[in-house]
């Protein structure tokens, strides 16, 4: 069995190209699909699958006798919409024991532009647990990701990995503060209701603004979430009419088009007359129109354009990692040594399906001669002899065969097989 992964992240592609490999956790299911159907026409018909997808990354892992990483990007190209040359020039491909390294790094936080962030273990696990929905997930991937949550919680708990680390929502409220003196009098705007829009108003609320307030597309989820921080929720088709409230605006959606666009940013300004916005957009692809940032009075800012801020501190944290990279490698010699095990699964199946055979033959001539009236001594005696002459047969029929090099080879074989001395 081998395990292939094929993926693109922040530090081997631009924004916009990731955003076109983008994929909502709920169209992952229908996604993995379409990739096992791909396969199902070719040479692989029997392939494992998952995908990972964040801000950060978008990884394909997959599991097959053969590996057909050709196969697999030629279809995530043509999902993306670019020529095949275009990304291999920002993706990575790994296999087998590079491949678990990368997903235990990864489920770590070794691998994030936040170096020890705790969020990609929670994606990791939604992505597995669609993976398992779809029916994509097999025993060999299954192990993969089941150790790589294990080494994941023992790097965490050995190590001091996540100590001081700083979160993308955290590198914001830094830049806010250096924009505005006081952070008190802002108003501040959360565009959607997920996972890191509750992380990066848990934290702008730490700073105590004049208001918060939560657009999203179902009211209902913006109005519990704005409820936790004593904000209000609104409707996102109420967006544009109200932009030019808000000092702060922090957009991240799964919205696959822009939602705030250059018009609408422009007209909110005037409104403002030109007082500065602070805009950040942690979605992938881009929730905010890239011509924004061209504005005079707008600040605005990318997942990327975090990268330098919530990197600082990492010198910090590198013997930690020493300390990490011990624990991954022991986590993928064990992985490797359970693959290379699953070879042998055919022939110990085909093994007991044999022994099974002869175990019910001498049964069932155990039961005759019973039946016959032959003492249980007798037929005890003649079931174990049967059994033996079985199991010595095959044994003894290669030691009479072949030339003298190769009797010697099964001699060694035999003997240490069948002459273990009992410990």
């Amino acid at each position: 069995m081998s395990v292939w992964a094929l993926g693109l992240n922040h530090t081997t592609a631009p924004l916009d190209l990731r955003g076109r490999f983008a994929f909502a956790l709920d169209q992952i299911a229908p996604t993995l699909q379409s990739l096992r159907s791909s396969f199902a026409t070719g040479r692989h018909p029997q392939v494992e699958a998952a995908i990972i997808s964040t801000c950060n990354r978008t990884e394909i892992y997959c599991a097959s006798e053969h590996i057909a990483l050709d196969h697999t990007f030629g279809w995530l190209a043509q999902s993306g919409g670019v020529a095949p040359a275009l990304l291999r020039s920002h993706a990575y491909t790994l296999h087998d024991d590079e491949a678990a390294r990368h997903a235990f790094r990864v489920a770590s936080g070794l691998d994030s532009m936040v170096l020890g962030e705790a969020q990609i273990l929670g994606q990791m696990k939604d992505a597995v647990r669609a993976a398992e929905t779809a029916g994509a997930l097999g025993t060999t991937l299954n192990q993969l990701f089941q150790r790589s949550f294990a080494v994941a919680k023992e790097v965490r708990t050995a190590t001091e990995i996540g100590a001081h680390s700083i979160s993308m929502a955290a590198a914001a409220v830094r830049l806010a503060g250096q924009l505005f003196e006081d952070l008190h009098k802002t108003r501040v705007l959360f565009v959607g209701a997920g996972e890191m829009i509750d992380l990066a108003a848990t934290h702008f609320a730490a700073k105590d603004p004049k208001s918060i307030a939560i657009a999203n597309r179902t009211l209902e989820r913006g109005e519990k979430l704005a409820s936790r921080f004593g904000g209000e929720a609104m409707r996102l088709a109420d967006l544009p009419a109200r932009l030019a409230e808000f000092d702060i605006v922090v957009s991240c959606t799964a919205s696959t088009l822009p939602i705030i666009g250059l018009g609408a940013v422009e007209r909110a300004l005037k409104a403002r007359k030109h007082r500065p916005m602070f805009m950040v957009d942690l979605a992938v692809p881009r929730d905010i129109e890239p011509e924004v940032k061209a504005l005079e009075d707008v600040y605005l800012y990318t997942v990327d354009d975090l990268a330098q801020v919530v990197q600082q501190g990492q010198a910090n944290r590198q013997a930690a990692v020493a300390q990490a990279e011990v624990i991954i490698d022991a986590g993928v010699q064990s992985f490797m040594h359970w693959l290379g095990q699953r070879g042998t699964v055919p022939l110990i199946q085909q093994l007991n399906a044999q022994a099974d055979e002869w175990r019910a033959a001498e049964m069932a001539r155990a039961r005759k001669l019973l039946a016959k009236g032959e003492s249980i001594e007798a037929v005890l005696e003649a079931m174990s002899r049967g059994l033996t002459q079985k199991m010595m047969h095959g044994a003894m029929a290669e030691l009479h065969s072949g030339d003298a090099t190769s009797r010697e080879q099964t001699a060694q074989t035999i003997s240490r097989l069948f002459l273990r001395k009992e410990r």
